[in-house]
Parts: C-alpha cells; structure tokens; sequence
C-alpha cells in the first residue's frame, strides 16, 4: 500500500489465517472479495475492527511494516517493496495444526507483481489478487488502516500538507501545497523532483 504517493511510507502487510476461516472473513468483508479502495472509509474501519478481533483471539495473524521515504529515496520503490515484503513475511506466523509457526510454512500468495524471498517456497502472485483472494483482501485492509493512521499522526506534526485528507497522494490540495511550500521531512524527493519551486 503506498507505492505512488509523493510522501510518507510504502506499507505492506501479511495476514494469515487458516482455511477454514474464509468463509467467515468473506462475510467480514460483506460477502464478497473487494480491493481495498473500493470500501467506504467508514466501512474499512469496521472491517478492520474485526479483523483485529479476530486476530487478538487468535484466530488469524497479520503484521505490518512501514518503510519510510528516505529509504525509497536512497534505494529505490523496487527495493523499499522488496524490504517491506521480507520483513512482514520474516515476521509471519503461520497457522497450522491451531498453532502458528513460522512464516516459511505458509502458503503464500502475493498481489500484483510481488515476489516473496527464494526461501519462501510455496508462494504465488496473482494479478488483482486483493479483488479475488480473501486473505490477499484482508492484508490489503491492514495495510491501508495501517498507512492512513501513520499518515493522520503525520498531519499532526505538520498540519500546514492535510495529509489528513490525502494521506500523501498526488491530489490537487497535496500539489497546491508542495508549490507554495515546498518538502517536508516525509516527502519523497525522487518523486516530487519536477513538483516545487524551491526544493
């Protein structure tokens, strides 16, 4: 989540689950399989209170990991995407026999073009995966939760972007704002390079 937005991190997450909780998660999700942004702002929250529920009674697992603009400005997207994936699967745990082992067990399905690291064996991509998986789905959730609540905190401490609003993406307020006052410390300068006047 967060591969195009001119500030803040990219943000990925892992979720599992064991098999016999799609059904419920399906429901969850109002009883079909939606990308992420196409739920109500309202609606996404609900689901992911759920989600959360769920995985405090350890019926489901799912981490997160934020990786920030200054590593995607010295490395790359690629790179950053790269390191978001191995740390959340590195921090997987995966369910098996009512017990959660390590991530390298999993069955693992990516979206888009994501590619988990060699030593996880037993992974696929799926192309629009997070419309047509329910676990791919429920990561997707996660993530945007996840990024939409760092960038909120981030708005907080510079209140004058309202990445409240477009949580660091390319809209007409976002660009508005970068020409009149230029970078902060979140933004991505290898993306915002033709952008501003002074930075």
């Amino acid at each position: 989540m967060g591969r195009g937005p001119l500030a803040g991190p990219i943000t990925l997450a892992a979720f599992a689950a064991p098999e016999n909780l799609r059904q419920r998660l399906i429901k969850i999700l109002g009883g079909k399989i939606k990308d992420s942004k196409q739920f109500s702002p309202v609606k996404i929250i609900v689901i992911y209170r759920k989600l959360l529920k769920l995985k405090k009674s350890s019926k489901v697992f799912f981490t997160v990991s934020h990786v920030s603009n200054k590593i995607i400005d010295k490395n790359g997207i690629s790179y950053a995407t790269n390191l978001a994936i191995k740390r959340v699967l590195g921090n997987t745990k995966c369910p098996a026999s009512n017990v959660y082992t390590s991530g390298k067990n999993c069955v693992i399905r990516l979206d888009g073009l994501l590619k988990a690291p060699e030593e996880f064996k037993n992974q696929k991509t799926i192309i629009g995966g997070d419309s047509k998986n329910i676990f791919i789905a429920c990561a997707s959730i996660v993530a945007k939760v996840r990024r939409d609540r760092l960038m909120c905190r981030f708005a907080k401490k510079y209140p004058e972007y309202d990445f409240e609003i477009h949580k660091g993406y390319g809209t007409e307020i976002h660009y508005e704002k970068l020409k009149k006052i230029g970078l902060c410390e979140i933004h991505r300068k290898s993306f915002c390079k033709k952008l501003t006047k002074n930075n």
